[in-house]
């Protein structure tokens, strides 16, 4: 059996690629937004109590899905509302025509 010496140049060659692939994960991970949300985070995405939150579901504005007792919200359906909701801003005030 063959014995290998590993010197501390060899260590932080292997450190520095190390944390450079570390990051570049953490760089992917960081640029893919989550697909499903809990009802806490879209109660803060969306600054609304958990009743406003129990109304949109009833009332069939915002899908969702409920495994257990977890329910479950599209990231993709709350921007759909927010984009149907959204109100134009169009400038009334001192408008040049």
């Amino acid at each position: 059996m063959a014995i290998e010496v590993v010197t501390r140049e060899d260590l932080n060659e292997f450190r520095t690629l190390l944390l450079s692939d570390l990051k570049e994960l953490l760089k992917i991970n960081a640029q893919q937004p989550k697909q499903w949300l809990k009802s806490g985070e879209v109660r803060k995405l969306l600054n609304i109590s958990p009743g406003t939150l129990q109304t949109l579901r009833i009332n069939k504005t915002l899908s969702y899905t409920k495994i257990g007792g977890i329910i479950y919200y599209a990231q993709k359906d709350i921007d759909k509302i927010l984009e149907e909701n959204k109100v134009s801003s169009e400038r009334t005030l001192f408008n040049s025509k």
